[in-house]
């Protein structure tokens, strides 16, 4: 059985919460919470809101908390909020305003 993807391309804005099951990759921008079990932004991509996923790969803008097992943030990545993770990693070249913790 595959997985299930969701994409939201670049000329999508969305004001609200999504909800995905399974995976979302996004180049879009998103007003509100986002929740999905693996969530993948690309450069140009803008979230203004909280993120609850277990896999998180940050690639684009992001301004809000963060709670995800596993936070992979790309260089192409901007990302202000407090991080919850048990897992980290960060590309240089990454823009950050952040608190992490680690559970």
């Amino acid at each position: 059985m595959s997985e299930k993807i969701s994409v939201l391309l670049s000329d999508v804005t969305i004001k609200g919460n999504v909800i995905e099951k399974e995976k979302l990759i996004t180049d879009s921008k998103i007003d509100g919470d986002v929740t999905s079990e693996k969530l993948v932004t690309h450069p140009g991509s803008k979230l203004n809101g909280n993120i609850t996923a277990s896999e998180a790969t940050l690639g684009g803008y992001s301004k809000g908390n963060i709670n995800s097992d596993k936070i992979s943030i790309k260089s192409t990545a901007e990302v202000e909020g407090v991080l919850s993770q048990k897992n980290l990693s960060i590309d240089e070249g990454a823009k950050l305003k952040i608190k992490a913790e680690t559970y």
